[in-house]
């Protein structure tokens, strides 16, 4: 098996501008990845956590983010994965990018997340980390799209 990059596309029903703040915002990271705090701004070069768990129980899940490219309403990047205190480098965290495409009156978003390799992770850490992030993916991918209508249904 390939384990260079994990792609995913689907067509949203709502304007790439809507679908841009979605994926890109605070507030709407935390509900469409069900209660993940975040409070990285969606601007080139911020940085700050997205944090899965709470933190009072001591349980939490905190991983680093960077932005590495926000154009309104064309395309969302940012690089987590590496240990905090780090600066995110191309040797040391994964690359997700978002692609918005006008389609009609929707958008099409696609994901791509790359970097596994150049992580310098043994075989077993490899293999493990890019089918977690597969299937993360599988799941919050479509929920993007699902809340984006829930979104636009109420407005």
């Amino acid at each position: 098996m390939e384990y260079g990059s994990i792609e995913r596309e689907i067509h949203i029903d709502a304007a790439p501008d809507v679908v841009f703040d979605v994926i890109s915002s605070p507030a709407h990271i935390r509900e469409r990845w069900g209660g993940v705090e975040s409070d990285v701004e969606p601007t080139t070069g911020a940085t700050g956590e997205l944090v899965w768990g709470g933190r009072a129980t001591g349980e939490a899940q905190v991983v680093p983010i960077t932005v590495v490219d926000a154009v309104p309403p064309r395309c969302f990047s940012f690089r987590w994965v590496h240990s905090s205190g780090e600066v995110a480098t191309a040797a040391n965290s994964l690359l997700v990018n978002f692609e918005l495409v006008p389609s009609g009156a929707g958008t099409v978003l696609r994901l791509t997340e790359t970097g596994f390799r150049e992580m310098g992770w043994e075989v077993a850490v490899l293999e493990e980390a890019y089918k977690e992030h597969s299937v993360g993916w599988d799941a919050f991918v479509p929920r993007i799209g699902e809340y984006v209508i829930q979104l636009t249904s109420t407005r």
